[in-house]
């Protein structure tokens, strides 16, 4: 993932939030990029223009956009910097799961491929972040796994947090209170009328959860059988 044009950060943070957003590669609706990054639709729009005009993105006026394979390349790239930069925090520097993620939004900017080249091998070319996420390889396929969001499972259903998706300083706080983090095994035990809060065993210990903070926590479901 050789950068052949020295970027922004300001398009950088656009290629990567539109890269953790998609998923699977679907399109993201330009209000919620502006939303995640906290800024106006117009704001967002222009720039989606710009990347547009760079052959970075696909704009499909009023459904959203989608990163070219260019684009999507320089997006994992960013995000390589980002997880193995939240890696080397915690587990070399001891710093707290739920503080290495800002900390790795700043260096993510600065480094240089051989850098990251260099903090790759020194950590061993792990394959996830301290959240859970992938870290996109220096060449190859990012590996992507079956998820399910913890707000889609009914009452009684049960699986393994896998990882906090679209990491952000103030959801990862408020799960480390929690004792949610990846590995750890959940059950629903009760969702409040209208789609409210939901009630969880996490690991045996109760927690109560809203929905939008449950959007971001994936399971991997465990099915009966393998529970007997």
């Amino acid at each position: 993932m050789k950068e052949l044009h020295k970027f922004a950060e300001s398009e950088e943070m656009y290629l990567k939030t539109i890269a953790e957003i998609s998923g699977h590669g679907n399109l993201v609706p330009v209000t919620s990029i502006a939303e995640r990054l906290s800024i106006s639709t117009v704001s967002a729009s222009e720039m989606v223009h710009r990347l547009q005009d760079r052959g970075l993105l696909e704009h499909t006026p009023y459904k959203g956009v989608r990163l070219t394979d260019d684009g999507l390349n320089r997006a994992e790239g960013i995000l390589r910097r980002h997880r193995l930069w939240e890696c080397f925090l915690t587990e070399h520097l001891g710093l707290p799961w739920k503080q290495v993620h800002d900390f790795a939004c700043q260096l993510e900017h600065v480094s240089e491929d051989a850098l990251t080249d260099a903090l790759d091998k020194h950590l061993g070319s792990p394959s996830f972040c301290p959240h859970g996420n992938p870290i996109p390889p220096a060449q190859g396929v990012l590996e992507i796994r079956e998820t399910t969001p913890l707000s889609d499972l009914d009452v009684g259903q049960e699986g393994v947090v896998l990882c906090i998706r679209e990491e952000d300083g103030e959801i990862l706080d408020y799960l480390d209170a929690r004792a949610v983090r990846p590995g750890r095994r959940v059950r629903i035990e009760e969702i409040a009328p209208y789609d409210g809060p939901r009630s969880v065993l996490m690991d045996g210990e109760k927690q109560v959860l809203g929905r939008e903070v449950a959007e971001h926590i994936l399971i991997e479901l465990v099915h009966d059988d393998e529970t007997e």
